[in-house]
């Protein structure tokens, strides 16, 4: 500035300018000076105040996006001059505002996908108060949110193609077509157009199981239509061609099978009336075999007069129908039960058969061990008899209680049946016992005593051994004879006071079968040493 006034001092001396004018040349210039320097200090507190208003500004705003955007307060660090704090608060302002328009945009994104998932599944959406910026943990949990109702949409929307295949087979197997706007939903085939919403997936169920309910119980239909048909066609003789005709009839939805078996029903019962006799005797055949399986009595199948009936009219097949079934069902709860009582017949059977053979007097000329193997098999099928009866008395008394009926064979109960049984083979034995003694009293002849001539006592006196030998003989003989005689009497005594029980019987058949063998063998024995004496 002063080299500038020296400037202008030199150009006033070179154009000779005067004292004065100098001097009000010089006052001109320091006004000039100082208005320009007034002008610049003006100009310059207004930039100052422009500066610490947008300090004061950014510092409002700051404070503002900090809680909008849920962070801390921006502090100012204390060592900064005015610009720097100026320019500091700009930048952070600047960076808050974009954060701000990017949580906006994201949440815009987020939201649009949530509702798109929520309006599918028909939930609400993430709640997120309109107008206020989220949070990261707000855009962290509708993130989370969105996710799981996604992994949900997948879930429902395999469960709903598994439901819609399974209906649509379902409704093809049947044959029948959708009839409310349910099942129309269900097999369309645009997934979109269902709500995949929990009560709509929970009615696809229902109806799932509805329709499986009414495939059972159309093929449990078409089972007994086939039942009865081949009833019909055992009975009627109907060719075997014409059953394999109408069995290999091509595949179709089970309704179209009903009517098929349907028309070969009615087709049979037209034929079964007009051969009336041969049904119903062919139906007498089953119904006979379902007796012997259940062990009627005489007077159980007796009850059922119609089977004697020899008029046959439609009446009489209807009721020979309705015994048939009643049979089948009641063998059909009794079929373990009665399959046991069948093996313990069996063996009772083969018993009763050995114990015959055990009692034959030409069992002893079988050679080879047979009468060994006989007596061991018999000894076993003793013991399985009884352990079949004790398992039969169980399971029956759990079988009546719980059906709360009587278990009747050959019209009596069990255990009264086995015990006559056993009765009825112990009477017989003793009856056969009694024959054979009859038989062999008969067939010994009567010797008449012959006089000794004199002087023969030597000679025809037996030895000691001899006698000895005929003495222990007729002992035995006589002891043998008590005994049976005591035995004897003791079985008419109880037999005469009531019914023995079951586990005497046994034991009593058992100690007369040993004493049989046991007086046969010595009576032997005592022969073939005479035999061998002579």
């Amino acid at each position: 500035m002063n080299h500038a006034l020296a400037r202008l001092m030199d150009i006033w001396d070179g154009l000779g300018i005067k004292e004065e004018m100098r001097l009000r040349r010089m006052e001109e210039v320091k006004k000039h000076i100082e208005e320009l320097l007034n002008r610049m200090i003006s100009e310059e507190v207004d930039m100052k105040d422009r500066i610490e208003k947008s300090i004061q500004n950014c510092q409002k705003e700051l404070k503002l996006l900090c809680h909008e955007l849920s962070i801390e307060e921006y502090v100012v660090d204390e060592g900064m001059t005015v610009l720097q704090t100026e320019r500091d608060l700009r930048v952070r302002l600047e960076m808050l505002l974009n954060e701000k328009n990017d949580r906006l945009e994201e949440l815009r994104l987020l939201q649009q996908t949530d509702i798109e998932l929520c309006t599918d599944l028909c939930v609400t959406p993430y709640y997120i108060p309109t107008g206020s910026i989220p949070s990261r943990q707000q855009l962290e949990e509708l993130k989370e949110h969105i996710k799981v109702q996604t992994e949900e949409k997948k879930q429902r929307l395999q469960v709903f193609s598994t439901l819609r295949a399974e209906i649509r087979q379902c409704l093809d197997e049947m044959g029948r077509q959708p009839e409310n706007s349910l099942e129309q939903d269900a097999i369309c085939e645009d997934e979109e157009a269902f709500f995949l919403t929990a009560d709509n997936i929970k009615a696809l169920r229902v109806l799932k199981e509805q329709l499986e309910l009414k495939k059972e119980t159309m093929l449990s239909t078409l089972s007994a239509l086939k039942e009865r048909v081949q009833v019909l066609w055992s009975r009627l003789l109907v060719p075997q061609d014409e059953q394999e005709t109408c069995q290999k009839s091509p595949l179709c939805p089970i309704a179209n099978s009903i009517k098929l078996w349907e028309n070969e029903l009615i087709r049979l019962e037209d034929l079964k009336k007009a051969n009336l006799k041969d049904v119903v005797l062919k139906i007498r055949e089953e119904l006979k075999m379902y007796w012997d399986k259940c062990f009627y009595s005489t007077e159980q199948r007796k009850s059922f007069t119609p089977y004697y009936n020899d008029d046959f009219t439609e009446e009489l097949l209807s009721q020979h129908d309705e015994e048939v079934v009643r049979m089948r069902l009641q063998y059909e709860k009794c079929r373990e039960m009665l399959d046991a009582v069948n093996k313990w017949e069996t063996s009772w059977g083969q018993f009763v058969l050995l114990e015959k053979k055990a009692t034959d007097p030409n069992r002893f000329s079988n050679r080879g061990g047979s009468l060994l193997k006989e007596e061991k098999e018999r000894a076993k099928l003793q013991k399985m008899l009884s352990k079949l009866e004790e398992e039969l008395k169980s399971r029956i008394e759990a079988w009546e209680t719980e059906q709360g009926c009587a278990f009747l064979l050959k019209g009596h109960r069990f255990m009264d049946y086995i015990t006559s049984q056993w009765e009825m083979h112990k009477k017989q034995k003793e009856r056969e016992k009694q024959d054979r003694s009859l038989k062999k009293e008969e067939h010994t002849p009567f010797k008449t005593p012959i006089k000794r001539p004199a002087g023969s006592c030597i000679q025809g006196t037996p030895s000691n051994k001899t006698r000895k030998l005929n003495g222990t003989s007729n002992s035995a003989m006589s002891r043998t004879t008590v005994s049976n005689s005591s035995t004897a009497s003791s079985t008419s005594s109880q037999s005469l006071n009531g019914k023995m029980p079951l586990s005497t019987i046994k034991e009593e058949m058992t100690k007369k079968s040993s004493n049989t063998d046991a007086i046969f063998n010595s009576t032997s024995t005592q022969m073939n040493i005479l035999e061998l004496h002579h």
